[in-house]
């Protein structure tokens, strides 16, 4: 009888690690998600305001198409320095 006791209370212990390890998943798996979702809104941000900040220079300036292209690498290496930013987190 001993045993039998033992052994239910071990498959206790048993899912009670299981749900811990699929909560432990879980949690890693948004983290995750939430992490790539900011680095690809921050980087999509970064490049939209650049490109829309050359092309508004450009066309007050009148020097179609170099601002918006300066601008633009800017935006890029922008967005580059804040994820590496963010790696260093």
């Amino acid at each position: 009888m001993g045993e039998k006791q033992g052994n239910t209370a071990g498959q206790a212990n048993d899912s009670t690690s299981r749900a811990d390890l699929a909560k432990r998943h879980r949690r890693d798996f948004v983290r995750a998600f939430s992490n790539m979702s900011q680095i690809a809104v921050l980087m999509l941000a970064c490049v939209l305001i650049g490109v829309f900040l050359g092309k508004f220079l450009d066309e007050k300036l009148g020097t179609t198409p170099w601002l918006l292209l300066i601008c633009s690498l800017l935006g890029v290496a922008a967005a580059i320095k804040s994820i590496y930013d963010m790696a260093g987190r």
